[in-house]
């Protein structure tokens, strides 16, 4: 994954099965940190038998590598990669603007952090090209909801 540009993408997302063990999650991000791959996003889940870490990366080549030298099972999907302002609702937006278009969110996580105070949106989507046209599309803004205040004046008899 290239450094954002803002427009919606797909990328390739590892989903790496761990153990339920102490050191196992550390051993991943130290090889990772070790091949110089950048972890731009991610996502842990845990259930009682193993833990699934989620990661976009920015070199997915060198991050499969590394997955392969640690020897943990693991598989590829493609998923939507979208950048979104940091405020209240940026998710809602989203969201709501793929279910208008009767488009599947299967999963979502996102970042804080990114280029220009942005976060980036993870979607796993069922219709990833309807879903890039979407998103791509111009709107405006949401509109702030019990921002303003109206004054109330006391009526003259």
């Amino acid at each position: 994954m290239k450094p954002s540009d803002g427009a919606t993408r797909t990328d390739t997302q590892f989903s790496v099965f761990l153990a339920n063990k102490p050191n196992i999650l550390a051993r991943v991000c130290h090889r990772l940190a070790d091949d110089k791959v950048n972890i731009v996003a991610l996502s842990m889940m845990d259930s009682s038998e193993h833990g699934v870490l989620r990661l976009v990366v920015e070199h997915p080549e060198r991050a499969r590598r590394s997955l392969e030298a640690l020897n943990v099972p693991s598989t590829e999907s493609t998923v939507l990669v979208t950048s979104l302002p940091n405020r209240p609702g940026a998710m809602a937006d989203v969201v709501e603007r793929l279910a208008s278009s009767h488009i599947g969110v299967n999963y979502a996580y996102c970042t804080s952090g990114a280029a220009g105070g942005q976060t980036l949106g993870v979607f796993r989507v069922s219709d990833f090209r309807k879903a890039m046209q979407v998103l791509d599309e111009r709107r405006p803004r949401r509109k702030q909801v019990g921002t303003a205040r109206a004054v109330v004046r006391p009526r003259r008899n």
